[in-house]
């Protein structure tokens, strides 16, 4: 355990300084990876059923079924989805990254077995957020309810982000991507406001409150399949030029995010972009962020990024820079936008590191960067289960990298501050996380989506739980 009077001299510490690693790691030296499903093909999301079943889905189109009792998995529903391979040309490519991306169970599910999806049908211009049932025997997935609608790009790639889940009060939370070609503007902001270069211009889309990409989005399910939106969203319903369903907005790729529901805190990861050094004439050099808020915000991409440095709108016909965003006033000038030119004012991150070692956070070592926010974890004294992490673990918040291969936990005080940051059981190995959950027994489930770019023989589901 960490000495008290230690825990008070590195929170005093936090604010100005780097957190040194002080979690004990001789629980996480105890801890064991007990592999369930190996035969995943580009697993996304997975969610922990509390009979043990594992529900997930993969990019490709199938959602499936895990069995503890015959530690098999069956397909409960299949798709024809707009997900070309990954390795068609990034710019050219077309769906690159599309697919069935998300998963999430209902709060109610043992009593109304509703799961929720996210996924780019074939032929399609879009993204669906669909209820279904699962029922029967064999289980299927059936009587599906289009929920939401997100209108997307998919001739060209990326960043569709995908991810879905609950906060504590019933609400639905949906993260999309900025739906933007990156690779053209120097690794910095792509805000080209050219005629015929709206696929390129991120302002469109993460920078317009009146369009549902770049964001996450927050919606109430109803019981008859529709839906209503929550109090405290950003843009209140009937605010001229901007979509009631934003709770987020100013976001890259925020593929990984969840809601502690004991605070009502939303975390989320989201990827930066890749410039290597910052410029006068352009802008901040690439970061990724952790992001947490227990209200509605602007986050800022695409004209600010990190803790609110600002980028210049640089006009790529004549290569001449203008004037640098105000976080306290962005304005989103773009020809492209149906929102309002006016935004709110930015929110800096919580945490960001660059590609190259970070002096505020070396925890994150450095390489490529895709950052994710998971889960909260409680520990739960009451809780009869072997399988439970031990209660060093209480009110740690687990973030992952896809690019790094690694999980770290966050330890949090009772106000929900950051107390240090420490690598989560570095004796084992994690290729590629993707998806992290607590269990009702206590357990860490996570996808490993392999060593690979993409279709792994090595990716795996596990349970990560106490060696004893």
């Amino acid at each position: 355990m960490i000495p008290v009077s230690l825990l008070r001299r590195v929170a005093i510490l936090v604010a100005t300084a780097a957190i040194c690693c002080h979690l004990t790691p001789t629980e996480a030296a105890g801890l064991r990876k007990t592999v369930l499903v190996t035969d995943a093909r580009n697993p996304m999301q997975v969610e922990v059923l509390a009979d043990g079943r594992l529900i997930y889905v993969e990019r490709g189109g199938a959602v499936k079924l895990w069995n503890p009792a015959t530690k098999t998995s069956e397909v409960v529903w299949q798709r024809d989805v707009e997900a070309r391979n990954n390795s068609a040309t990034p710019a050219t490519g077309g769906a690159w990254e599309a697919g069935l991306l998300g998963l999430a169970v209902d709060p109610a599910f043992a009593r109304n077995a509703w799961v929720y999806l996210y996924y780019s049908p074939r032929g399609g211009k879009e993204f669906h957020v669909s209820r279904l049932t699962l029922s029967g025997s064999p289980a299927k997935l059936a009587d599906e309810k289009i929920l939401l609608t997100i209108p997307v790009d998919l001739e060209v790639c990326c960043h569709y982000a995908g991810g879905l889940g609950f906060d504590g009060h019933g609400n639905l939370l949906v993260a999309t991507g900025d739906n933007t070609v990156g690779f053209e503007s120097d690794a910095f902001a792509p805000t080209d406001y050219r005629e015929g270069r709206r696929l390129f211009d991120s302002a469109r889309s993460a920078g317009n409150a009146n369009d549902l990409r770049g964001k996450i989005l927050r919606i109430h399910p109803e019981p008859d399949g529709s839906v209503t939106i929550p109090k405290g969203n950003l843009f209140p319903p009937g605010t001229p030029g901007t979509r009631p369903e934003i709770y987020v907005m100013g976001c890259r790729n925020p593929w990984r995010f969840s809601v502690d529901a004991k605070s009502d805190t939303l975390y989320f990861g989201d990827v930066g972009p890749d410039a290597a050094a910052a410029t006068e004439a352009r802008g901040p050099a690439g970061f990724d962020e952790f992001n947490r808020t227990r209200t509605a915000g602007n986050f800022g991409w695409p004209f600010l990024l990190a803790d609110n440095r600002p980028y210049r709108q640089f006009d790529f016909a004549t290569k001449q820079s203008g004037p640098a965003q105000d976080p306290a006033k962005p304005v989103n000038l773009s020809p492209n936008n149906t929102g309002p030119k006016e935004l709110p004012p930015a929110q800096p991150a919580w945490m960001f590191y660059p590609g190259g070692p970070s002096s505020r956070f070396p925890q994150f070592g450095s390489g490529g960067r895709s950052a994710a926010a998971g889960p909260v974890y409680h520990f739960d004294s009451k809780l009869a289960s072997a399988s439970r992490l031990p209660a060093e673990y209480d009110r740690c918040l687990f973030l992952y990298e896809w690019m790094r291969n690694w999980i770290v936990v966050v330890k949090l005080d009772a106000q929900g501050e950051r107390v240090e940051i420490a690598r989560f059981a570095p004796e084992l190995t994690f290729k590629r996380p993707t998806d992290l959950k607590i269990g009702a027994d206590g357990a860490l489930y996570v996808i490993e989506f392999g060593s690979g770019w993409e279709n792994n023989a090595d990716a795996q589901i596990v349970r990560v739980e106490p060696a004893e």
